[in-house]
C-alpha cells in the first residue's frame, strides 16, 4: 500500500479518543509538569466552590446583628479561599507555560521529523504548503486544546458536578434538579460538537489546507505565471477556492452558533428552576438568607462555568479536528524504514550489484525490473541512455534506496542497502541533478550540505575544481550571498556549478549525475563537463544523460528499454552497431 493510500485509510478511521490520545502522549512527556497542572487546578476548583459557602456563612453573620458576635471571622474565611483560588490558579498558569512550549516544540519536531522520511511519492502527491499549514495549524491547536482541557473542561465539570452534590447535601431536591440540568448539559453539549460540529471542521480544515498548498504552488511557480501573464487567472482560481473554503466556514460558525443555543435554553431552565426553589424552601421555613444568597452564588457560579464549559467543548472539538492531520503523520509508516538495529553503511570503493532485483512501483501492476542484474566495478564511469520511463532514474533511485525492491538485492561494498541506515548510505552517494535544488541559504552553506563541518578554505577549494569560484566572485556577498528560493537567483549553469561543488566537497566514493547538463547551452555545458569531469577523478559515476555529446568517454554505456538493458558497450562500439538502439539515438543527435 503506497503512502498515500494509507493516509487515506487512517485519515476515515480517526476518532476523538485516538486523538485524544496522542494528545495525551504528549502531556505524559513532561510528567513532572503535568502533575503540577493537575494539582493546583484541583485545589483552585475546590477553592471555587467554596467561595458560595464562605458567602453564606459571611451574610449568616452579617444577619445575625452585631450582638451575636464578630463577622471579621466569616469575612476573612471569605478573603482567604477568594485568594486561594487565584494563588492556584496563578501556580497552575506558571505549570503551564513551560509545559505546553516545550510539548508544541516536541510535537512539531516530530511532525517536522516523520514528513522528511516519507517516501519521495508521498511527497510528490502532496503540496508542500499543505503540510506546512497542517504542522502549524496542529501545533496551535494543541495549545488550545490542552489550555481548554486543563483549565477549563475538567475544572467545569468539577464544579458543576461539586455544586450539585454540596447542594444535594443540604436540599436533596434542589441539588437532584441542578444534577439533572448539569448532566443533560453536558451529555448533550458533547454529542453536538461529536456528531454535529466535527464533519462540518473537517471539511473546512481540508480546504484551509488546500489553501495553504495552493498558494505555494502559485506563489513557487510564480516565474512562470508571469512568463504567460497569467496572473489573473491564478487570481480566479484562487478566488474560487477561498470561497469554497468560506462556505463550508460559515456552515461550521453556523452550527458553532446553533449549539450556543443549548447554553441559552439550560442556563434559563436552571434559573427557573434553582430560584424558584430556594425562594420556596425559603419560605417554609428550610432555608435561611445566608443559604439563599449561597445557592444563588452557586447558581451565578455554574452558570459562567456552564456558558464557557459549552464554548470550550467547541474549542476542543475545533482543536482536535486541526491536530488530526499531526495524528495522521504520527500513525503513517514510511514505506521505506531502517531495520532495527541496522548499523551504518561502511563506504568501501564503490562496488554496486543488482542480483536478480524485481521491482514494481506503488499501484502499477506491471513490474519494471524483473530478474534485473548488473555489476559496476569501483572507479568504473557508466553511463545510462534510452526513452523516457526505461528504467534509468529508477536504477539511481534504487541505490540510493529511495525505495524498496521487491525481490532480490542491491548491493553496495558488499553491503544490502535494506541492512543499513538510510542516512549513511546516502551520505556515500552524491548526487547532482538536472534542476539542483538550493536552499534559501548562503552560497557557502548550500556548498557544505553534504560536508556541513567544512572548513571554508575547503568550501573554496570545491568552488576552483567546480569552476565556480569566478561568478561567485561577483556577487554581492560572495560566498555569503542568498541563493533565493530553490536558488531562483542562480542562472541554471551556475545552480549546477554550486551543486557540483557541493558533489565534491561530499568527497562521496559514489557519484550520480541525473541530467546534469540536458537544460544547459553549449558553452556553460562545456564548462559544466570540465568541472564534472575533475569530480569523477577515482570515484564510481553513474551519469543519466539525453545528450551523447556528454557520456562518449564513459568506460561503458548501458542502454536500457522497459526495465530492461539492451545493449551495453563505449560508444564506438555500441554507434557501430548499425540498427542498434544507441546507433538510432546517435543518429538523432548528429541530426
Amino acid at each position: 500500500m503506497s503512502g498515500t493510500e494509507q493516509e487515506t485509510q487512517i485519515s476515515k478511521s480517526i476518532a476523538n479518543l485516538q486523538v485524544l490520545g496522542f494528545v495525551l502522549k504528549q502531556w505524559l512527556r513532561r510528567p513532572a509538569l503535568l502533575t503540577g497542572m493537575i494539582s493546583f487546578i484541583t485545589l483552585a476548583t475546590f477553592m471555587d466552590l467554596m467561595i458560595p459557602l464562605a458567602a453564606g456563612r459571611l451574610i449568616d453573620a452579617l444577619s445575625a446583628g452585631p450582638d451575636s458576635g464578630s463577622p471579621w471571622p466569616a469575612y476573612l474565611t471569605y478573603l482567604g479561599v477568594a485568594v486561594a483560588f487565584y494563588a492556584f490558579r496563578q501556580a497552575m498558569s506558571r505549570c503551564e507555560v513551560p509545559f505546553s512550549s516545550a510539548n508544541m516544540a516536541d510535537m512539531t519536531s516530530d511532525a517536522f521529523r516523520k514528513v522528511q522520511r516519507f517516501s519521495l511519492d508521498w511527497h510528490a502527491n502532496t503540496f508542500a504548503g499543505s503540510v506546512v499549514r497542517k504542522i502549524t495549524r496542529g501545533m496551535w491547536a494543541y495549545d488550545d486544546i490542552t489550555i481548554n482541557l486543563v483549565a477549563g473542561i475538567f475544572p467545569s465539570i468539577g464544579v458543576m458536578l461539586g455544586v450539585s452534590i454540596i447542594m444535594a447535601l443540604r436540599w436533596p431536591l434542589v441539588g437532584g434538579v441542578v444534577f439533572v440540568i448539569v448532566l443533560a448539559f453536558v451529555v448533550l453539549s458533547l454529542t453536538l460538537s461529536r456528531y454535529y460540529i466535527r464533519p462540518q471542521n473537517i471539511r473546512s480544515n481540508a480546504l484551509d489546507s488546500e489553501i495553504g498548498g495552493s498558494l505555494s504552488d502559485a506563489i513557487g511557480g510564480i516565474a512562470t505565471v508571469k512568463s504567460f501573464g497569467s496572473e489573473a487567472r491564478e487570481d480566479g482560481r484562487f478566488h474560487d477556492l477561498v470561497w469554497r473554503w468560506r462556505t463550508e466556514t460559515k456552515k461550521t460558525w453556523n452550527r458553532y452558533v446553533n449549539t450556543w443555543l443549548v447554553n441559552i435554553v439550560t442556563d434559563l431552565s436552571m434559573q427557573a428552576g434553582l430560584v424558584g426553589l430556594l425562594v420556596w424552601q425559603w419560605s417554609q421555613g428550610a432555608a435561611t438568607a445566608g443559604d439563599v444568597v449561597a445557592a444563588l452564588a452557586a447558581y451565578m457560579l455554574v452558570s459562567g462555568y456552564m456558558r464557557r464549559f459549552g464554548e470550550q467543548i467547541q474549542q476542543v472539538q475545533r482543536g482536535m479536528d486541526e491536530i488530526r492531520d499531526l495524528v495522521i503523520f504520527d500513525q503513517l509508516e514510511s514505506e521505506v524504514q531502517d531495520g532495527e538495529d541496522a548499523p551504518e553503511f561502511t563506504p568501501g570503493k564503490g562496488d554496486i550489484r543488482f542480483e536478480d532485483v524485481d521491482f514494481t512501483y506503488a499501484g502499477q501492476e506491471r513490474k519494471l525490473y524483473e530478474d534485473f542484474s548488473l555489476h559496476i566495478k569501483p572507479g568504473e564511469k557508466v553511463a545510462l541512455v534510452g526513452p523516457t520511463g526505461s528504467g534509468k532514474s529508477t536504477f539511481v533511485k534504487l541505490v540510493q534506496r529511495l525505495y524498496d525492491i521487491d525481490t532480490g538485492a542491491v548491493m553496495i561494498d558488499g553491503q544490502d542497502v535494506r541492512d543499513v541506515q538510510q542516512a549513511s548510505l546516502r551520505q556515500a552517494i552524491a548526487l547532482v541533478p538536472q534542476d539542483p535544488a538550493l536552499f534559501h541559504r548562503s552560497i557557502a552553506e548550500n556548498i557544505a550540505y553534504g560536508r556541513p563541518g567544512a572548513t571554508h578554505e575547503e568550501v573554496v577549494a570545491a568552488v576552483k575544481a567546480a569552476n565556480a569560484d569566478e561568478f561567485i566572485d561577483r556577487l554581492p556577498q560572495g560566498y555569503d550571498t542568498l541563493v533565493g528560493e530553490r536558488g531562483v537567483k542562480l542562472s541554471g549553469g551556475e545552480r549546477q556549478r554550486v551543486a557540483i561543488a557541493r558533489a565534491i566537497l561530499a568527497d562521496a566514493p559514489i557519484l550520480i549525475f541525473d541530467e546534469a547538463t540536458s537544460s544547459l547551452d553549449n558553452e556553460t555545458e562545456r564548462d559544466v563537463q570540465m568541472a564534472m569531469d575533475t569530480v569523477m577523478k577515482d570515484k564510481t559515476t553513474i551519469i543519466i544523460a539525453h545528450r551523447l555529446s556528454t557520456i562518449r568517454d564513459a568506460d561503458r554505456i548501458l542502454v536500457f528499454e522497459n526495465g530492461r538493458i539492451v545493449q551495453q558497450g563505449t560508444h564506438a562500439v555500441l554507434a557501430g552497431q548499425a540498427g542498434g538502439t544507441y546507433a538510432r539515438l546517435a543518429d538523432l543527435a548528429a541530426g
